[in-house]
């Protein structure tokens, strides 16, 4: 059994960092759905801006509205405006097509990126 990368919303746009809120992340569901992430699920962030890496857990934001939320303490490493890349993973024992989307400024939908298990956008 391996963890897998399954989804994977890139370059999306911090809209905001609250420390004050319950950690998190929120996300809106269009995306989530897109790419299939639940709420409550595990995903592991990486920002393009500052190099930060930290694992939390999908709130789910309204649809439609491009949010991409850090919350409570993760609004340390990442912040409001910079350029990261959502991941879940999956235990499983055979390999997966993951299900990866490219977001524009406004963490809009632009278009799926083909990923193949070698090649991972």
């Amino acid at each position: 059994m391996r963890f897998v990368v399954r989804s994977k919303i890139h370059n999306a746009t911090v809209t905001e960092a609250n420390l004050a809120y319950i950690g998190s992340i929120t996300i809106d569901m269009d995306l989530c759905d897109r790419v299939g992430l639940w709420p409550g699920e595990k995903v592991l962030i990486v920002s393009n801006t500052s190099g930060a890496r930290l694992e939390t857990y999908v709130i789910a934001g309204a649809r439609g509205s491009g949010a991409i939320e850090i919350n409570g303490a993760a609004a340390h490493l990442i912040t409001r405006g910079e350029q990261v890349i959502i991941m879940g993973f999956e235990l499983t024992d055979k390999p997966i097509t993951p299900q990866v989307i490219l977001v524009d400024d406004k963490n809009h939908y632009v278009r799926d990126l083909v990923d193949t298990p070698h090649t991972i956008l």
